[in-house]
């Protein structure tokens, strides 16, 4: 999997955020996946501070284990009269907390660690970080960043147009939704941008499911139920954007209920999927337990189906562009949720923010009209503005004082940028 194309660099605008907590005393904390690039991202900006610092990598063993057994020790050798102090895999420790705890404490370096699950798993001891640490996530490429990296100059100016509330010409239009539906077919590994063609492409999730991502989880929780596993990821790939049947899941895994439960939580912590839950105020008529599952990357996903079909022959299109749109609004740090009522009316996704709820509606095709979903849910909570996500244009009209926009799908890296207020 080690090749010169590894070395280069797509911006991520997680940088942005690094760089202006630099100057800040707290630990930063990057977590995500294997192989999402948080090793190159710290690099890139480890090259670009000045000395003295350090980059060091927990996958040594050695390093790692003089960091467990001999923190003062370890300080002697690569902490003291250093300015900044970067550690790559931060997880492999087995008393994290306590022990970076004891660096920030006692040494005025700038600390910043990487680990590839969530900070309950990756840090031991987390409590005692309170107050010392931000936490910033780092998830495979968006489609904004893909956009920035493969067309820079037709992504401005797509926000430019939607900033002003305008569609793009048609030849545009076109261009953008082939984009999109490649991003929906292969997902934004970084490794997977890189790569030459088809074949390349299926052996880098291959590699990327089988060697990191099922090797680390197995490995790292000591799961005894292997097969069990793979029959729930290949069960939950099928089932995108459907509510968690916890008793049909059990069935399909043939694992309990409570290993069932475990594993899934697992499988959010480690940054494989996420779950969607939902926005209720009433619950006598309001859907308010299950959630809907989603995965982070639509490429691991279609590996999982052994499914790169074009869109117009697949069935699972609608899925794949509702995962989409689930996964775009993870990576700009939106909650996900969903709305739905018990008779059956159902609101794709719910941001909540600013005293405000903000419902989103996806279509896989082109949509003239709100449903009577959204427009159910616009007369019961009067939000100030709707998004209605299709195949089509830029477009609008008011239900119940609720200006509804609707906007092409490759639109949703722009919500929330200044357009459509």
């Amino acid at each position: 999997m080690k090749n010169s194309r590894d070395k280069i660099y797509i911006p991520r605008t997680l940088e942005g955020k690094i760089l202006r907590l630099l100057d800040t005393p707290e630990i930063i904390a990057i977590f995500g996946a294997r192989q999402v690039g948080k090793t190159t991202l710290m690099k890139h900006v480890f090259d670009s501070l000045e000395e003295p610092k350090i980059f060091l990598d927990f996958e040594d063993p050695e390093l790692v284990s003089l960091f467990d057994e001999d923190v003062k020790a370890f300080a002697r050798l690569y902490v003291e009269g250093r300015k900044y102090v970067f550690i790559d895999e931060f997880q492999h420790s087995s008393v994290g907390g306590k022990h970076l705890k004891f660096l920030y404490d006692h040494y005025s370096a700038k600390f910043l660690i990487s680990g590839s699950s969530s900070l309950e798993l990756a840090v031991k001891a987390a409590s005692a970080l309170v107050g010392r640490i931000f936490i910033l996530e780092l998830y495979p490429l968006s489609f904004q960043e893909l956009l920035s990296y493969r067309a820079p100059r037709l992504f401005s100016l797509l926000q430019e147009k939607i900033s002003g509330n305008e569609g793009l010409p048609r030849v545009l239009h076109s261009q953008f939704m082939d984009l999109l539906e490649e991003f929906t077919l292969w997902g934004g590994y970084p490794r997977i941008a890189t790569a030459r063609d088809r074949e390349e492409k299926i052996q880098v999730l291959k590699g990327i499911l089988s060697t990191y991502l099922l090797r680390d989880i197995q490995g790292f929780f000591r799961l005894a139920t292997e097969s069990g596993f793979q029959k729930l990821l290949k069960a939950l790939a099928l089932q995108v954007g459907g509510l968690v049947r916890y008793g049909e899941l059990s069935q399909v895994s043939g694992l309990s209920y409570s290993a069932l439960k475990k594993h899934l939580s697992i499988l959010e912590e480690t940054y494989v999927t996420s779950l969607a839950r939902p926005f209720f105020t009433n619950r006598r008529l309001e859907v308010v337990k299950n959630p809907k599952i989603y995965f982070q990357d639509l490429g691991i996903r279609n590996y999982l189906c052994k499914d790169f079909r074009n869109w117009e022959v697949r069935t699972d299109r609608g899925a794949l562009i509702e995962n989409f749109v689930a996964s775009e609004l993870l990576k700009k740090g939106v909650s996900l949720r969903f709305w739905r009522t018990k008779s059956g009316g159902e609101v794709d996704f719910v941001i909540q923010g600013n005293g405000e709820v903000t419902p989103v509606e996806v279509k896989s095709g082109v949509a003239t009209t709100p449903g009577k979903s959204l427009v159910s849910f616009i007369r019961r909570y009067r939000p100030p503005r709707a998004y209605v996500f299709h195949s089509g244009g830029v477009s609008s009209l008011t239900v119940s004082d609720t200006k509804v926009w609707f906007w092409p799908l490759y639109a949703v890296p722009c919500l929330g940028d200044g357009g459509a207020q």
